[in-house]
Protein backbone atom coordinates (compact mmCIF):
# COMPACT_ATOMS: atom_id res chain seq x y z
CA UNK A 1 0.00 0.00 0.00
CA UNK A 2 1.54 3.53 -0.76
CA UNK A 3 0.75 5.59 1.99
CA UNK A 4 0.40 10.03 2.02
CA UNK A 5 1.66 11.56 5.05
CA UNK A 6 0.63 15.50 4.94
CA UNK A 7 3.02 17.61 7.61
CA UNK A 8 6.43 18.25 7.95
CA UNK A 9 7.46 18.27 11.84
CA UNK A 10 8.35 15.76 14.36
CA UNK A 11 5.16 14.49 14.49
CA UNK A 12 4.80 13.34 10.98
CA UNK A 13 8.35 11.53 11.19
CA UNK A 14 6.61 9.67 14.43
CA UNK A 15 3.79 8.54 12.28
CA UNK A 16 6.29 7.75 9.07
CA UNK A 17 8.48 5.31 11.34
CA UNK A 18 5.39 4.05 13.51
CA UNK A 19 3.99 3.13 9.49
CA UNK A 20 6.78 1.77 7.94
CA UNK A 21 6.46 -1.36 11.16
CA UNK A 22 3.76 -2.85 8.69
CA UNK A 23 4.88 -4.74 5.88
CA UNK A 24 2.50 -3.98 3.94
CA UNK A 25 2.90 -0.54 3.28
CA UNK A 26 4.99 0.08 0.29
CA UNK A 27 5.97 3.09 -0.58
CA UNK A 28 5.82 6.14 1.85
CA UNK A 29 5.22 9.93 0.29
CA UNK A 30 5.54 12.55 2.85
CA UNK A 31 4.20 16.46 1.84
CA UNK A 32 6.32 18.60 2.40
CA UNK A 33 8.33 16.45 4.50
CA UNK A 34 11.94 17.95 6.16
CA UNK A 35 14.99 16.97 5.47
CA UNK A 36 14.97 14.51 8.03
CA UNK A 37 11.74 12.71 7.36
CA UNK A 38 13.49 12.64 3.66
CA UNK A 39 15.32 9.64 5.37
CA UNK A 40 12.40 7.74 5.56
CA UNK A 41 9.90 8.64 3.02
CA UNK A 42 9.81 10.13 -0.26
CA UNK A 43 9.05 14.02 -0.03
CA UNK A 44 6.64 15.64 -2.39
CA UNK A 45 7.44 18.95 -2.99
CA UNK A 46 3.64 20.27 -2.17
CA UNK A 47 2.27 22.75 1.01
CA UNK A 48 0.20 21.12 3.29
CA UNK A 49 -2.15 23.87 2.64
CA UNK A 50 -2.41 22.89 -0.92
CA UNK A 51 -5.06 21.09 -0.86
CA UNK A 52 -5.87 20.61 -4.83
CA UNK A 53 -2.73 19.42 -5.02
CA UNK A 54 -2.12 16.72 -2.76
CA UNK A 55 -6.11 15.44 -4.44
CA UNK A 56 -4.25 15.16 -7.11
CA UNK A 57 -1.07 13.93 -6.14
CA UNK A 58 -2.85 10.98 -4.18
CA UNK A 59 -4.76 9.95 -7.65
CA UNK A 60 -1.88 9.99 -9.62
CA UNK A 61 0.42 7.70 -7.22
CA UNK A 62 -2.43 5.24 -6.02
CA UNK A 63 -2.39 6.41 -2.74
CA UNK A 64 -3.90 3.47 -0.40
CA UNK A 65 -4.73 5.95 2.41
CA UNK A 66 -3.51 9.84 3.24
CA UNK A 67 -2.98 10.65 7.00
CA UNK A 68 -3.54 14.36 6.92
CA UNK A 69 -1.58 15.44 10.24
CA UNK A 70 -1.13 19.42 10.73
CA UNK A 71 -4.09 20.91 12.28
CA UNK A 72 -4.14 24.14 9.27
CA UNK A 73 -4.92 21.34 6.46
CA UNK A 74 -7.61 19.29 8.66
CA UNK A 75 -9.38 22.88 9.32
CA UNK A 76 -9.72 23.92 5.67
CA UNK A 77 -11.07 20.99 4.63
CA UNK A 78 -8.60 18.49 2.96
CA UNK A 79 -10.16 15.12 4.49
CA UNK A 80 -13.06 16.16 2.77
CA UNK A 81 -11.43 16.96 -0.78
CA UNK A 82 -9.68 13.83 -0.97
CA UNK A 83 -12.07 11.74 0.54
CA UNK A 84 -14.28 13.22 -2.63
CA UNK A 85 -11.91 12.49 -4.93
CA UNK A 86 -11.97 8.78 -3.91
CA UNK A 87 -8.91 8.75 -1.52
CA UNK A 88 -9.21 6.96 2.01
CA UNK A 89 -7.93 9.09 5.12
CA UNK A 90 -6.83 9.23 8.53
CA UNK A 91 -8.08 12.88 9.83
CA UNK A 92 -11.37 13.95 10.66
CA UNK A 93 -13.33 16.45 7.78
CA UNK A 94 -13.52 20.15 8.73
CA UNK A 95 -16.90 20.62 10.18
CA UNK A 96 -15.59 18.27 13.00
CA UNK A 97 -11.89 19.50 13.07
CA UNK A 98 -13.83 22.82 14.71
CA UNK A 99 -13.43 21.18 17.63
CA UNK A 100 -9.92 22.58 17.17
CA UNK A 101 -10.23 25.16 14.85
CA UNK A 102 -12.18 27.28 17.20
CA UNK A 103 -12.08 27.55 20.82
CA UNK A 104 -15.07 29.39 21.28
CA UNK A 105 -16.57 26.32 18.95
CA UNK A 106 -15.30 23.55 21.41
CA UNK A 107 -16.54 25.83 24.66
CA UNK A 108 -20.32 26.15 23.34
CA UNK A 109 -19.72 22.62 22.61
CA UNK A 110 -18.52 21.39 25.57
CA UNK A 111 -21.32 22.96 27.78
CA UNK A 112 -24.17 22.09 25.26
CA UNK A 113 -22.85 18.40 26.04
CA UNK A 114 -22.37 18.38 29.42
CA UNK A 115 -18.53 17.73 29.39
CA UNK A 116 -16.72 19.51 32.43
CA UNK A 117 -15.04 22.29 31.49
CA UNK A 118 -14.03 25.86 32.93
CA UNK A 119 -16.46 28.46 33.07
CA UNK A 120 -15.46 31.44 29.84
CA UNK A 121 -16.80 34.55 28.58
CA UNK A 122 -16.71 35.04 24.81
CA UNK A 123 -15.66 38.23 23.09
CA UNK A 124 -15.42 40.32 19.70
CA UNK A 125 -15.22 44.13 21.35
CA UNK A 126 -11.52 44.71 22.68
CA UNK A 127 -12.99 47.11 25.10
CA UNK A 128 -15.75 44.63 25.96
CA UNK A 129 -12.77 41.90 26.86
CA UNK A 130 -10.52 44.55 28.61
CA UNK A 131 -12.99 45.76 30.68
CA UNK A 132 -14.30 42.39 31.98
CA UNK A 133 -10.40 41.31 32.58
CA UNK A 134 -9.97 44.26 34.41
CA UNK A 135 -12.74 42.38 37.22
CA UNK A 136 -12.09 39.36 36.35
CA UNK A 137 -10.68 36.65 39.49
CA UNK A 138 -6.98 35.96 38.92
CA UNK A 139 -5.19 33.96 37.32
CA UNK A 140 -7.57 34.10 34.18
CA UNK A 141 -6.57 32.64 31.24
CA UNK A 142 -6.97 34.89 27.36
CA UNK A 143 -7.06 32.09 24.89
CA UNK A 144 -7.54 33.22 20.58
CA UNK A 145 -10.16 31.51 18.81
CA UNK A 146 -8.39 30.19 16.46
CA UNK A 147 -5.14 28.16 15.49
CA UNK A 148 -2.37 29.88 16.56
CA UNK A 149 0.95 27.27 16.26
CA UNK A 150 -0.11 25.95 19.79
CA UNK A 151 0.78 29.83 21.31
CA UNK A 152 -2.52 31.23 21.55
CA UNK A 153 -2.98 30.44 25.28
CA UNK A 154 -2.13 33.45 27.65
CA UNK A 155 -1.53 32.49 31.61
CA UNK A 156 -2.11 35.49 33.51
CA UNK A 157 -1.84 36.53 36.91
CA UNK A 158 -2.33 40.45 36.91
CA UNK A 159 -4.06 42.69 35.63
CA UNK A 160 -1.44 43.99 33.29
CA UNK A 161 -0.34 40.73 31.45
CA UNK A 162 -4.39 39.81 31.01
CA UNK A 163 -5.15 43.73 29.48
CA UNK A 164 -1.82 43.57 27.29
CA UNK A 165 -2.90 39.62 26.06
CA UNK A 166 -6.03 40.84 25.00
CA UNK A 167 -4.69 43.76 22.92
CA UNK A 168 -2.20 41.42 21.29
CA UNK A 169 -4.70 39.30 20.25
CA UNK A 170 -7.05 41.73 19.55
CA UNK A 171 -5.74 44.68 18.40
CA UNK A 172 -2.16 43.94 17.54
CA UNK A 173 -3.23 41.32 15.28
CA UNK A 174 -0.18 38.99 16.96
CA UNK A 175 -2.20 35.90 15.59
CA UNK A 176 -4.03 37.57 12.35
CA UNK A 177 -7.80 36.67 11.86
CA UNK A 178 -7.23 33.85 15.01
CA UNK A 179 -7.14 36.41 17.55
CA UNK A 180 -10.59 38.30 16.10
CA UNK A 181 -12.75 36.93 18.95
CA UNK A 182 -11.23 35.28 22.35
CA UNK A 183 -12.14 33.10 24.62
CA UNK A 184 -11.36 34.54 28.59
CA UNK A 185 -11.43 31.17 30.34
CA UNK A 186 -11.40 30.55 34.29
CA UNK A 187 -7.67 29.28 35.65
CA UNK A 188 -7.92 25.61 36.63
CA UNK A 189 -5.38 24.11 38.97
CA UNK A 190 -4.06 20.43 38.70
CA UNK A 191 -2.02 17.91 37.24
CA UNK A 192 -2.77 18.22 33.13
CA UNK A 193 -2.71 15.02 31.34
CA UNK A 194 -3.31 14.56 27.60
CA UNK A 195 -4.91 11.67 25.92
CA UNK A 196 -4.87 10.96 22.53
CA UNK A 197 -7.98 8.32 21.13
CA UNK A 198 -8.61 6.42 18.24
CA UNK A 199 -11.84 7.28 17.06
CA UNK A 200 -14.42 6.38 14.25
CA UNK A 201 -17.12 8.38 14.89
CA UNK A 202 -18.79 5.80 17.68
CA UNK A 203 -15.92 3.70 19.24
CA UNK A 204 -13.29 5.35 21.20
CA UNK A 205 -10.18 3.81 21.77
CA UNK A 206 -7.74 5.73 23.77
CA UNK A 207 -3.49 5.71 23.40
CA UNK A 208 -1.12 5.62 26.32
CA UNK A 209 -1.26 8.87 28.47
CA UNK A 210 1.04 11.54 28.77
CA UNK A 211 2.25 14.98 30.45
CA UNK A 212 3.36 17.49 27.91
CA UNK A 213 5.87 20.50 28.92
CA UNK A 214 4.77 23.83 27.04
CA UNK A 215 6.85 26.82 28.81
CA UNK A 216 10.16 26.94 27.44
CA UNK A 217 12.16 27.00 30.17
CA UNK A 218 12.90 24.76 32.90
CA UNK A 219 10.60 25.18 36.16
CA UNK A 220 7.41 25.87 34.03
CA UNK A 221 8.38 29.36 32.98
CA UNK A 222 8.77 31.65 30.27
CA UNK A 223 6.76 31.69 26.98
CA UNK A 224 4.38 29.12 26.27
CA UNK A 225 5.59 26.94 23.08
CA UNK A 226 4.27 24.26 20.58
CA UNK A 227 6.36 21.55 23.67
CA UNK A 228 9.69 21.44 24.53
CA UNK A 229 9.00 17.62 25.59
CA UNK A 230 6.27 15.09 26.92
CA UNK A 231 6.48 11.65 28.64
CA UNK A 232 4.54 8.90 29.05
CA UNK A 233 2.57 7.11 30.55
CA UNK A 234 1.15 9.88 32.91
CA UNK A 235 1.66 9.06 36.69
CA UNK A 236 -1.52 11.46 37.44
CA UNK A 237 -3.49 9.19 35.29
CA UNK A 238 -5.23 6.08 36.91
CA UNK A 239 -7.25 3.62 36.35
CA UNK A 240 -10.34 5.64 37.88
CA UNK A 241 -9.83 8.45 36.63
CA UNK A 242 -9.21 6.91 32.74
CA UNK A 243 -12.78 5.35 33.64
CA UNK A 244 -14.19 8.54 35.06
CA UNK A 245 -12.89 10.35 31.72
CA UNK A 246 -14.16 8.01 29.26
CA UNK A 247 -17.97 8.00 31.00
CA UNK A 248 -17.62 11.58 31.34
CA UNK A 249 -15.66 13.41 28.58
CA UNK A 250 -14.41 10.89 25.84
CA UNK A 251 -17.43 8.93 25.14
CA UNK A 252 -19.81 11.99 25.25
CA UNK A 253 -17.60 14.08 23.10
CA UNK A 254 -17.79 11.44 19.97
CA UNK A 255 -21.79 11.12 20.64
CA UNK A 256 -22.05 14.42 20.78
CA UNK A 257 -20.03 15.44 17.85
CA UNK A 258 -22.26 12.53 15.57
CA UNK A 259 -25.10 13.58 16.90
CA UNK A 260 -24.73 16.96 15.85
CA UNK A 261 -24.00 16.16 12.28
CA UNK A 262 -20.21 16.81 12.21
CA UNK A 263 -18.69 13.04 13.42
CA UNK A 264 -15.40 12.53 14.26
CA UNK A 265 -12.91 10.30 12.74
CA UNK A 266 -9.34 10.13 13.47
CA UNK A 267 -7.00 11.30 16.45
CA UNK A 268 -9.03 13.15 18.76
CA UNK A 269 -6.87 14.84 21.46
CA UNK A 270 -8.28 15.44 25.45
CA UNK A 271 -6.12 18.46 26.94
CA UNK A 272 -6.90 17.86 30.30
CA UNK A 273 -6.94 18.98 34.01
CA UNK A 274 -7.35 17.22 36.93
CA UNK A 275 -8.99 19.80 39.26
CA UNK A 276 -10.29 19.07 42.73
CA UNK A 277 -13.61 18.51 41.38
CA UNK A 278 -12.78 16.35 38.88
CA UNK A 279 -10.90 15.51 35.18
CA UNK A 280 -12.19 19.02 33.06
CA UNK A 281 -11.41 19.61 29.67
CA UNK A 282 -9.05 22.35 28.81
CA UNK A 283 -8.58 21.87 24.87
CA UNK A 284 -9.81 19.47 22.04
CA UNK A 285 -6.78 18.76 19.27
CA UNK A 286 -8.57 17.34 16.09
CA UNK A 287 -5.09 15.18 15.47
CA UNK A 288 -1.61 13.76 17.09
CA UNK A 289 -0.45 15.96 19.80
CA UNK A 290 3.31 17.29 19.04
CA UNK A 291 6.00 16.28 20.53
CA UNK A 292 2.55 13.63 22.00
CA UNK A 293 2.94 11.45 19.32
CA UNK A 294 6.51 10.81 19.42
CA UNK A 295 6.30 9.23 22.93
CA UNK A 296 2.75 7.60 22.44
CA UNK A 297 3.64 6.22 18.77
CA UNK A 298 6.35 4.45 19.99
CA UNK A 299 4.15 2.91 23.42
CA UNK A 300 1.66 1.80 20.82
CA UNK A 301 1.92 -2.23 20.46
CA UNK A 302 -0.69 -2.37 17.60
CA UNK A 303 -0.01 -1.62 14.25
CA UNK A 304 -0.82 1.79 13.15
CA UNK A 305 -1.69 0.80 9.87
CA UNK A 306 -4.43 -1.31 10.98
CA UNK A 307 -5.99 1.21 13.68
CA UNK A 308 -5.86 4.01 11.04
CA UNK A 309 -7.36 1.90 8.45
CA UNK A 310 -10.60 0.59 11.01
CA UNK A 311 -11.03 4.11 11.95
CA UNK A 312 -11.25 5.15 8.31
CA UNK A 313 -13.31 2.47 7.61
CA UNK A 314 -15.40 2.59 10.53
CA UNK A 315 -14.63 -0.40 12.22
CA UNK A 316 -12.77 0.39 14.95
CA UNK A 317 -12.42 -2.39 17.79
CA UNK A 318 -11.46 -0.88 21.14
CA UNK A 319 -10.55 -4.07 22.29
CA UNK A 320 -7.88 -4.05 19.62
CA UNK A 321 -5.87 -1.43 20.65
CA UNK A 322 -2.98 -2.53 22.73
CA UNK A 323 0.04 -0.44 24.67
CA UNK A 324 3.36 -1.77 25.32
CA UNK A 325 4.05 -2.24 29.03
CA UNK A 326 6.78 0.51 29.26
CA UNK A 327 7.32 4.34 29.46
CA UNK A 328 9.10 6.84 27.02
CA UNK A 329 10.54 10.08 27.03
CA UNK A 330 10.71 12.92 24.07
CA UNK A 331 13.12 15.69 24.67
CA UNK A 332 12.89 18.41 22.19
CA UNK A 333 16.47 20.20 21.42
CA UNK A 334 15.58 23.35 20.22
CA UNK A 335 17.05 26.31 18.10
CA UNK A 336 17.98 29.00 21.40
CA UNK A 337 15.61 32.14 21.26
CA UNK A 338 12.86 29.73 20.35
CA UNK A 339 9.82 30.28 20.63
CA UNK A 340 10.33 34.02 19.51
CA UNK A 341 13.42 34.48 17.40
CA UNK A 342 16.09 32.63 16.39
CA UNK A 343 18.90 31.74 14.12
CA UNK A 344 19.33 28.81 11.53
CA UNK A 345 20.92 26.87 8.80
CA UNK A 346 23.62 25.79 11.64
CA UNK A 347 24.99 22.10 10.67
CA UNK A 348 23.59 19.12 13.09
CA UNK A 349 25.54 16.75 14.13
CA UNK A 350 23.38 13.61 15.18
CA UNK A 351 24.70 10.49 17.33
CA UNK A 352 23.30 6.67 16.46
CA UNK A 353 20.25 6.39 18.26
CA UNK A 354 20.34 2.78 20.44
CA UNK A 355 17.91 0.06 21.10
CA UNK A 356 14.59 1.74 21.72
CA UNK A 357 15.81 5.32 20.90
CA UNK A 358 15.03 7.40 18.26
CA UNK A 359 15.64 11.02 16.64
CA UNK A 360 12.97 12.79 15.40
CA UNK A 361 13.38 15.68 12.48
CA UNK A 362 11.32 18.60 13.10
CA UNK A 363 13.05 21.47 11.94
CA UNK A 364 15.81 20.48 9.58
CA UNK A 365 16.77 20.72 5.69
CA UNK A 366 19.03 19.00 3.85
CA UNK A 367 22.24 20.73 2.51
CA UNK A 368 25.45 19.17 1.41
CA UNK A 369 24.32 15.74 2.17
CA UNK A 370 24.06 16.77 5.76
CA UNK A 371 21.15 18.51 8.15
CA UNK A 372 21.36 22.20 9.13
CA UNK A 373 18.63 23.72 11.40
CA UNK A 374 15.08 25.54 9.65
CA UNK A 375 12.89 25.67 12.57
CA UNK A 376 12.57 26.33 16.22
CA UNK A 377 11.88 22.81 17.64
CA UNK A 378 14.85 20.80 15.36
CA UNK A 379 14.70 17.37 17.05
CA UNK A 380 12.79 15.13 19.13
CA UNK A 381 14.67 12.56 21.37
CA UNK A 382 13.20 9.94 22.46
CA UNK A 383 13.70 7.16 24.61
CA UNK A 384 11.73 4.09 25.23
CA UNK A 385 12.31 1.74 28.93
CA UNK A 386 10.92 -0.18 31.15
CA UNK A 387 10.54 2.71 34.19
CA UNK A 388 10.14 6.42 33.44
CA UNK A 389 13.32 6.91 35.43
CA UNK A 390 15.47 4.98 32.90
CA UNK A 391 13.83 6.55 29.79
CA UNK A 392 14.60 10.04 31.05
CA UNK A 393 17.96 9.31 31.70
CA UNK A 394 17.91 7.51 28.18
CA UNK A 395 16.42 10.60 26.06
CA UNK A 396 18.75 12.84 27.65
CA UNK A 397 21.87 10.85 27.41
CA UNK A 398 20.89 10.88 23.82
CA UNK A 399 20.16 14.21 23.64
CA UNK A 400 23.33 15.53 25.06
CA UNK A 401 24.99 14.00 22.04
CA UNK A 402 23.26 16.49 19.62
CA UNK A 403 25.21 19.67 18.49
CA UNK A 404 24.45 22.32 16.25
CA UNK A 405 25.07 26.00 17.16
CA UNK A 406 22.80 27.67 20.05
CA UNK A 407 20.78 23.79 20.86
CA UNK A 408 18.84 23.96 23.70
CA UNK A 409 16.54 22.30 26.00
CA UNK A 410 14.98 21.59 28.89
CA UNK A 411 16.90 20.11 31.60
CA UNK A 412 13.54 19.16 33.50
CA UNK A 413 11.47 17.13 31.30
CA UNK A 414 10.13 14.42 33.64
CA UNK A 415 10.97 15.53 36.60
CA UNK A 416 7.10 16.36 38.11
CA UNK A 417 6.16 13.00 36.76
CA UNK A 418 9.04 11.15 38.67
CA UNK A 419 8.19 12.79 41.74
CA UNK A 420 4.42 11.82 41.25
CA UNK A 421 5.48 8.13 40.41
CA UNK A 422 7.86 8.14 43.81
CA UNK A 423 4.33 8.89 45.61
CA UNK A 424 3.43 5.02 44.83
CA UNK A 425 0.46 6.25 41.93
CA UNK A 426 -1.15 3.26 40.09
CA UNK A 427 -0.77 4.85 36.49
CA UNK A 428 -1.99 3.38 33.19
Amino acid sequence: MNILVVGSGGREHAIIRKLKEDPRVETVYCAPGNGGIARDAELVDIPAMDIAALVEFAKANDIGLAVVAPDDPLVAGAVDALEQAGTACFGPRKAAAQLEGSKIFAKEFMHRNGIPTGSAEVFEDPQAALAYVREAPLPVVVKADGLALGKGVRICETREAAEAAVRAMMQEKAFGKSGERIVVEEFLTGPEVSVLAFTDGSAVAPMVSSMDHKRALDGDQGLNTGGMGTIAPNPYYTEEIAEQCMREIFQPTVDGMREEGRPFKGCLYFGLMLTPDGPKVIEYNCRFGDPEAQVVLPLLETSLLDAMLAVSGGTLDPQTIRNRDKSACCVIVASGGYPESYGSGFPISLPEPGSDEEIFVAGAREQDGGLVTAGGRVLGVTAVADTLEEAVQKAYGLAEQVRFEGAYMRRDIGRRALEADQHGKDRI
